[in-house]
């Protein structure tokens, strides 16, 4: 879609499959389980919808997906479906991976970093061979020393063949990275976690990655048992759905299997829900 002078694009990358009940946290399933539906091994259907945006010189990707590092144990575990990748989707839009210019990374969690490497000859190696990877420093200094909670979670494979390479830039605080394209922080998740907001023609777009996963997760009090500081993301969704209603921003939604994108809107105090883009 033409945004402003800008030009943005949902890239699917990934299925797959994670444990609902650490996808809603204390939410009862008899709750979630209306919104999205889990398999025999209580899994609920993940997307990783990415976002290209494209300027008058400049090609950013805001995410990568799961990518193709994985065994059968792996595959399995996360009933990876790979029907969709990051690559395929660029295809689609006439791009390759090389004409990627700026990777940016909410944080270093495999479902966002996976698809930034790939494996030749048994080792990693950049899949956006001219890009600079974007993240920020207190995420970095925590992926390459976390702690037992969090550890599953980071491959380190992900992401050092941009620092070997002299293309891993660390950032602090708010940053814009590109014209109109400019990471924020956002402490919950994780404590280094950073959304991307996009802003162009008076409009704004807001990449809200694990603090705000799927559409399901709208209500203030619906977070994840994986949310490192739940009572920090609370707040922070507070204060960014008052605006993303106020201001109409077009959000995206990095997990949802059906709808990446859309405003949300409240039809009465409390009560929000997202008209999906169908662009």
């Amino acid at each position: 879609m033409q945004f402003g002078d800008l030009r943005l694009d949902v890239v699917r990358g990934e299925e797959f499959r994670l444990d609902g009940g650490a996808m809603f946290g204390v939410v009862p399933k008899v709750l979630w389980e209306k919104k999205l539906p889990a398999d025999e091994r209580n899994r609920v259907r993940l997307a990783t919808n990415c976002l290209l945006v494209r300027g008058a010189d400049f090609v950013a990707l805001v995410e990568t997906g799961l990518g193709s590092k994985w065994d059968a144990k792996g595959r399995d575990i996360y009933a990876i479906d790979d029907r969709t990748t990051v690559e395929r989707g660029l295809a689609g839009l006439g791009l390759r991976p090389e004409d990627v210019d700026a990777l940016v990374l909410s944080h270093l969690h495999f479902d966002h970093a996976g698809g930034a490497t790939r494996s030749e000859d048994g080792r990693a190696s950049t899949a956006f061979p001219n890009a600079t990877l974007y993240v920020q420093a207190e995420e970095l200094a925590h992926a390459r020393s976390p702690n037992e909670r969090d550890r599953a979670s980071y491959r380190p494979e992900d992401w050092e063949p941009y620092a070997d390479a002299g293309r891993l830039a660390t950032i602090s605080g708010e940053v814009e990275i590109r014209p109109g394209l400019t990471v924020v922080p956002v402490r919950g998740h994780n404590a280094g976690m950073q959304a991307i907001r996009i802003e162009s023609g008076g409009k704004v777009a807001f990449y809200f990655a694990d603090a705000l996963p799927t559409t399901a997760h709208v209500p203030i009090s619906w977070i994840m048992a994986y949310d490192l500081y739940p009572v920090d993301l609370i707040e922070n969704k507070k204060r960014l759905l008052a605006r993303a209603v106020e201001e109409k921003w077009l959000c995206v939604f990095e997990h949802d299997p059906d709808v990446p994108w859309g405003t949300i809107v409240e039809d009465e105090p409390g009560k929000r829900r997202v008209e999906p883009f169908r662009g």
